[in-house]
């Protein structure tokens, strides 16, 4: 079995954003000459997660207003006691970004067959951005022969 590891690299937005990694995963498939097998996407980040949905912009809102609205981002959190625990002064407050990517998942195993992604028709591998603006460090292994 053949295999080929890369990253994808990004600038996401403010807040919370969604980023589609369909194009450079495109690209790092057709780069490999892998036709079927599989491929791992998995986000190097904790405040950031990596899952399969629709890409339209009214979804995109939907989502970025129920994930505030489940983890709110003023609720206290102990994680955001910055003076207590050891670490840099400018530490952000994101107790709330660490607890939504624990629930959405840092990575997905995504079929692979005569190429392409095994996906449904409307869905798009992304990055969800859960305390950005940041630059964010994705990694891709695609398997098989």
């Amino acid at each position: 079995m053949k295999r080929q590891s890369t990253f994808i690299e990004l600038e996401t937005g403010k807040g919370i954003s969604l980023h589609d990694i369909m194009p450079e995963l495109q690209e790092t498939i057709g780069q490999s000459g892998i036709k079927d097998g599989f491929v791992t996407v998995t986000s190097q980040h904790t405040t950031t997660a990596i899952a399969i949905n629709e890409r339209e912009e009214r979804l995109v809102e939907d989502v970025k207003t129920f994930l505030t609205r489940l983890i709110p981002p003023t609720n206290r959190y102990l994680h955001n006691d910055i003076a207590l625990r050891d670490c840099p002064e400018d530490e952000p407050e994101n107790a709330h970004s660490h607890l939504a990517a624990m629930l959405l998942g840092s990575s997905e195993v995504i079929a692979l067959a005569a190429g392409e992604l095994v996906l449904g028709l409307y869905q798009s591998v992304m990055l969800y951005e859960l305390d950005g603006p940041r630059k964010r460090r994705i990694s891709v292994q695609v398997y098989g022969e």
